[in-house]
């Protein structure tokens, strides 16, 4: 039991394709998208973040030097997808002076969430340690992670150690964060089948979860789910929010009407949604 939840109920509330008809219909569009901006006459694809294999990066970058960048985290309950499906906005963004970065990874069970989250930590601070070498010469940085994707930016910008190793602070590296139907607190994760690749216990799910390691010094946050969500999305979002600002942070919350789990992403090639209206005011710049 969690809460008022057996195994079962437990299970469908953290299954997010439990509210969509087909959740296969969106793997197969972020999949054509992703290639179509791998297309892009700019593209500069697996980049080398890191030693692990898998610490690749694919870069969008928009055609002029000091455009901002969205660095972009995928989700896929840190066992699946990779960053050949996820970069679904990058044709949208670069058409409207954004470039975008991919943030590839390694997966469980193969690698332990702690692995996972040290992987992409390094490749946010790499991105903001060596922007003026990277394709695009971008200017300001905007990370953004979908579901899982969300945690690990967030444990990215938590991780106060490396940012002392970086020489600089997040809040001063990372204009703002975008955080998409993120999951906060691994508590629960832990007692529903998705522990079953994760092999979670007590201690390192709690070790893991960005609402029980909260700092202050954090960039802006938004944090964003749809209205189409679980109950346990919902709360999780509420936990998280309410404790970033009671440490001061700075946090723009909401709830988008009629978006679910997996089409709330596209949102971010587009400025006339929530969304993207959030992340063209995190960059500075005017629609």
């Amino acid at each position: 039991m969690y809460l008022s939840y057996d195994r079962r109920s437990l299970d469908i509330q953290y299954s997010p394709s439990s509210c969509v008809a087909d959740i296969d219909v969106y793997l197969r569009d972020y999949a054509a998208r992703s290639a179509a901006a791998r297309r892009l006459p700019d593209a500069r694809l697996g980049v080398r973040y890191g030693p692990r294999p898998e610490q690749l990066a694919d870069f969008y970058p928009a055609g002029r030097a000091g455009a901002p960048m969205l660095v972009f985290v995928h989700g896929g309950y840190w066992q699946e997808m990779s960053r050949h499906e996820s970069a679904f906005m990058a044709p949208d963004l670069v058409a409207r002076g954004i470039s975008v970065a991919v943030l590839g990874y390694g997966l469980a069970p193969a690698y332990e969430l702690p692995e996972i989250i040290a992987m992409v930590a390094d490749g946010i601070r790499w991105i903001c340690r060596s922007a003026d070498r990277l394709p695009g010469a971008p200017g300001p940085i905007v990370v953004s992670g979908h579901s899982a994707g969300a945690h690990l930016v967030a444990m990215s910008l938590l991780d106060e150690s490396g940012w002392e190793r970086c020489g600089a602070r997040p809040s001063e590296a990372v204009a703002g964060a975008i955080l998409v139907s993120g999951v906060y607190d691994l508590e629960p994760v832990r007692e529903t089948y998705v522990n079953e690749a994760l092999g979670l216990d007590a201690g390192t799910a709690r070790a893991c979860s960005p609402l029980h390691n909260l700092r202050a010094a954090l960039p802006p946050l938004v944090v964003a789910r749809g209205e189409n969500e679980t109950d346990e999305f919902g709360r999780q979002q509420t936990e998280f929010v309410t404790a970033v600002r009671a440490l001061g942070g700075q946090v723009t919350d909401f709830v988008v009407p009629i978006r679910n789990h997996f089409d709330l992403p596209y949102d971010l090639g587009d400025p006339e949604t929530l969304l993207g209206d959030s992340l063209v005011r995190l960059t500075g710049r005017s629609r």
